[in-house]
């Protein structure tokens, strides 16, 4: 009866660590051979074949198509350069160039993956459509309250996430140091 008892509990452990390590993972984008540059991170072999378990299970659960290797790059920033969440309560800026790339959009997203509702139906921009300093580099803020330039509205939501995606670009498996990548920078100017 006590080996019985035990063998029980043992299983019942196990199966709570299991399942519970397996949530984790599924629910806070935890996958294998992350690229980090400043604020932005990208998981390069999600759209090839030798993408990981956690990965994987992620896409079955969230139906969501990743970019393939072939055809670009996604890089997500969830906090600013600093460390701090982005807050759509707070203006943000996202200032610089994006690597090397035929075509890229930048995309906000709330806590949920689906897109913000905003009344001027704002959702991200493209390379062809934001307008650039003579210097070529860029400013989009983001924030509840409108602003002049390039700006994209949060609605005021708490948390939300950037995806930056760049589109036939030489960025990929091969980028393992920061320097080797100017990603834009991400910026928390003020909250309200």
């Amino acid at each position: 009866m006590r080996f019985l008892l035990g063998s029980l509990t043992t299983f019942l452990i196990g199966a709570v660590l299991g399942l519970g390590a397996t949530w984790l993972a599924l629910n806070h984008n935890t996958a294998f051979g992350a690229v980090g540059v400043g604020a932005w991170t990208s998981w390069p072999k999600t759209g090839t074949s030798d993408i990981d378990p956690y990965a994987r299970a992620t896409i079955a659960r969230t139906g969501e198509l990743p970019v393939g290797l072939g055809d670009g790059v996604a890089f997500f920033a969830r906090a600013d350069d600093a460390g701090e969440p982005l807050d759509g309560r707070c203006e943000v800026a996202v200032t610089g160039t994006t690597p090397p790339a035929r075509f890229w959009t930048v995309t906000i997203y709330d806590h949920d993956g689906g897109l913000i509702a905003n009344a001027t139906n704002r959702y991200g921009f493209t390379s062809q459509e934001i307008t650039r300093k003579a210097d070529g580099t860029f400013e989009i803020l983001i924030s509840s309250r409108a602003r002049p330039g390039n700006w994209l509205p949060t609605s005021g939501i708490e948390r939300y996430t950037m995806v930056l995606r760049l589109y036939d670009t030489p960025v990929g498996v091969a980028t393992r140091a920061s320097r080797e990548v100017p990603m834009p920078a991400v910026t928390r100017r003020a909250c309200s």
